[in-house]
């Protein structure tokens, strides 16, 4: 029996039995000596013995909670991120192959964990790579371009090409900046400058910085919330992900539509809100949206290239916070994104 490989097991069965079979001689002994008061000293006896079983028992039990309560400490360790936990496995036995199969997945997830990590390493690498080698050619582009523009004053169809040109410029620009940062926030390989920000200040700033297309296009960009409010966060990054989503609003809303800003605080949960009254977002494409280069057959965006709430996902998720959207078509979106307030216990 395999269960008989475990030595631990083998010794507790061998003690019960050693002192079931011992009280058992002695007991015939005493029967056939004709000692006074036998039956007594039989009682007595098989009492000892039991209660020597229930000792033997209670040890054996021990060392197996003891041991279950060391690998399910190794396998925590593991979960809160320590790849060196290991369940000793020195022994023979069912639950010792239980434990050497652990020990196997734990060292083909490490040996995932590493590959993924190359992985994306080498694709930062070639993203960052490629976007340094295009901002030279992007450069003389736009240089190329204004040159064009100025000696081309009397030509309205070139201005108007020029113009088209300088857009898709953009987009390029645009795609390759995006891509860059989201392999950097993937990768791990950015360190967040936390400090302590002021949220209506932020928005004030990518207020200031969208009033200008926001007045173009007769749109209103609205703050709503208490000053005073302040969190931990990367301000750097924070304003992207919220310049993001307010651009966003912009490409989905129209004349006489309305972008907000707002932004609340709970005893525990900080929220940003940006919300519009556009044209919303079908519920085919709601679960999806924040899928790289995802564009919708029901968008009427044909600008965009699918990576700005990508983006900006990555950046709520590296600061350990969650972003939700909630939509109606031909009413408008609202994204909601919560970071934790950390509490001293």
């Amino acid at each position: 029996m395999r269960i008989l490989a475990n030595r631990k097991i083998k010794r507790f069965l061998v003690e019960i039995l050693s002192c079931f079979l011992i009280a058992t001689l002695v007991a015939v002994l005493l029967s056939v000596s004709h000692v006074n008061q036998a039956a007594l000293y039989i009682i007595a006896l098989y009492s000892c013995a039991g209660m020597l079983i229930l000792l033997f028992c209670y040890r054996y039990f021990k060392e197996q909670h003891e041991i279950m309560e060391d690998a399910i400490q190794q396998i925590s360790d593991y979960v809160s991120g320590n790849h060196e936990a290991s369940i000793e496995c020195d022994d023979e036995g069912e639950l010792y192959r239980l434990f050497h199969e652990v020990n196997s997945l734990v060292a083909i997830l490490n040996a995932h964990t590493e590959k993924e990590k190359s992985s994306k390493k080498f694709l930062q690498n070639t993203i960052s790579d490629i976007s340094h080698q295009l901002k030279t050619p992007l450069a003389a582009l736009n240089i190329y371009n204004g040159i064009i523009k100025e000696e081309a004053v009397e030509y309205p169809t070139i201005q108007e090409f020029n113009s088209l040109s300088e857009q898709e410029l953009d987009r390029i620009e645009s795609l390759v900046q995006n891509l860059l940062k989201i392999t950097k926030l993937d990768a791990g390989s950015i360190v967040l400058e936390k400090s302590l920000e002021d949220i209506s200040e932020l928005a004030q700033n990518v207020k200031k910085h969208f009033m200008f297309r926001a007045e173009q296009e007769g749109k209103e960009i609205r703050l709503l919330g208490k000053e005073g409010v302040f969190f931990l966060c990367d301000r750097t990054w924070i304003i992207e992900a919220i310049s993001n989503l307010v651009k966003n609003a912009l490409d989905h809303t129209d004349n006489g539509d309305y972008i907000q800003i707002e932004w609340r605080t709970f005893a525990a949960v900080v929220q940003i809100i940006v919300k519009d009254n556009g044209s919303g977002i079908h519920p085919e494409d709601v679960h999806h949206i924040f899928k790289r280069f995802y564009r919708s057959k029901y968008s009427k965006d044909k600008q965009g290239i699918g990576l700005g709430l990508s983006l900006v996902k990555s950046i709520v998720e590296s600061h350990h916070g969650t972003i939700e959207v909630d939509s109606t078509v031909g009413r408008g979106t609202t994204f909601t994104i919560n970071f934790l307030i950390p509490t001293k216990l």
